[in-house]
């Protein structure tokens, strides 16, 4: 408005200026007020309009939870340590047929998880500190409920083994009342939980073992450091345990802790760091068979073991090195091309061995070498394998053919857990 005074000043003193210069002045006054009356009715109106001036509404958030579908033979639980952030650590639920990420819960340092057989629930040992990586330490067993991925129950546990993660370290019994827990606070122990309580029934010393491999309803074997087994029976809130001789020398070719087990029956297979599979029939009275050879059954000569530590051959490897099919009896191992002492280098093929026969079924190249395989219980089962980027690859497990991928599903994916595993 400044300046349209300085206007009408101007007109105020037209008696100083020449006509010409009046009306130049007259012109642009009038133009002036009539910019400046466009201007302000347009903001008045804009004022006046409310869709203008109005605020946008927003719309209220409304939290909800999904419910997954019910748990089936190829919905898979994925164990991720997160090795460079360890304390991160989740365990993923993924729909193996779509290739799909459903959903995933943390599972803190170092953790383990075990799922029931029907399906009901799943279990994970974890170990958290009151300041973070210090501080009063809580050892847990939380049972999830795998629909909607929330805390049922948050059972401490008066201790745990703090160490890598291996499936063994972490069971359930055959009808899944009794989750075992290997404990090594302060010495070799299994914590033997009610699934229905969720309280520690009892504390089973084992000392010199160590994990816990499930067989039926009512038992479980460890293994021991001088090569042999004990197997704990157990009756109501008592436990027998009874040792077996050595089966395997540990200094020159020990057995890998992720052999699997066929929980129903307790049929076992410890695989040697050279290649020996030796059956075992777990129970209160355990029996173990003579050991046959994996590179035999592809028709090499065996692999020798530490007497020989330099010759390289096929040798299995990885984490979760091997899996297998119950139904049909198909071991699926992850093997590579190396000397003794490569027993945790990852897996270039998957062999596919019949463990009633002996026989090699079939040799599955891998298009990166993975440090895990796992398989499904199903007549129709899947394989899985990892890569170094933490690919979640699927595999049909009957053709040996590849299917799908999730690129990047983690980290440091170790193992898998199945319906029925």
């Amino acid at each position: 408005m400044k300046r349209l005074f300085s206007y009408q000043n101007m007109l105020d003193h037209s008696s100083v200026l020449s006509g010409k210069e009046r009306s130049i002045v007259s012109l642009s006054q009038r133009f002036y007020f009539v910019t400046v009356m466009l201007a302000t009715a347009f903001m008045v109106g804009s004022v006046a309009d409310p869709a203008l001036a109005g605020e946008p509404v927003l719309q209220e958030e409304e939290s909800d939870v999904i419910r997954l579908p019910p748990v089936t033979s190829h919905r898979i639980l994925v164990q991720d340590v997160v090795g460079e952030h360890a304390k991160d650590g989740r365990v993923y639920v993924v729909d193996a047929d779509a290739g799909k990420l459903l959903g995933m819960v943390q599972a803190a340092y170092n953790a383990n998880v075990v799922q029931d057989p029907g399906g009901k629930a799943f279990y994970v040992a974890e170990t958290v500190w009151s300041r973070g990586n210090r501080g009063d330490r809580a050892d847990l067993l939380p049972a999830y409920d795998p629909q909607t991925l929330t805390i049922t129950n948050d059972e401490v546990l008066p201790g745990r083994a703090l160490i890598t993660p291996k499936k063994n370290d972490l069971s359930i019994s055959n009808d899944g009342k009794n989750i075992y827990v290997f404990s090594m606070v302060p010495t070799s122990a299994v914590y033997v939980v009610e699934s229905i309580s969720h309280k520690v029934a009892q504390t089973v010393d084992v000392p010199g073992c160590s994990l816990t491999y499930p067989w039926g309803n009512s038992g479980f074997t460890s293994i021991c450091a001088d090569g042999g087994l004990v197997n704990v029976s157990l009756s109501g809130n008592h436990a027998t345990a009874e040792h077996t001789t050595p089966f395997f020398d540990p200094e020159k070719d020990a057995v890998f802790e992720h052999s699997p087990t066929r929980r129903p029956d307790g049929r076992t297979w410890f695989i040697s760091y050279s290649g020996l599979v030796y059956p075992a029939s777990l129970s209160a009275n355990t029996k173990i068979e003579a050991a046959w050879s994996l590179q035999e059954a592809a028709g090499m000569k065996r692999a020798p073991a530490a007497e020989a530590p330099f010759v390289k051959t096929w040798r299995p490897g990885g984490w979760q090195l091997s899996a297998l099919h119950y139904a049909s009896g198909h071991l699926f191992v992850l093997m590579h091309m190396g000397t003794f002492w490569t027993h945790k280098q990852a897996g270039t093929e998957v062999w596919e061995l019949e463990v009633d026969t002996h026989r090699l079924l079939r040799r599955i190249r891998l298009p990166h070498p993975s440090t895990m395989v796992g398989v499904t219980q199903d007549a129709r089962p899947l394989m899985f394998t990892t890569d170094k980027a933490g690919a979640f690859c699927i595999w049909d497990a009957t053709t040996g053919k590849f299917l799908r991928q999730i690129p990047h599903l983690g980290e440091d994916l170790y193992f898998t857990v199945a319906l029925g595993e």
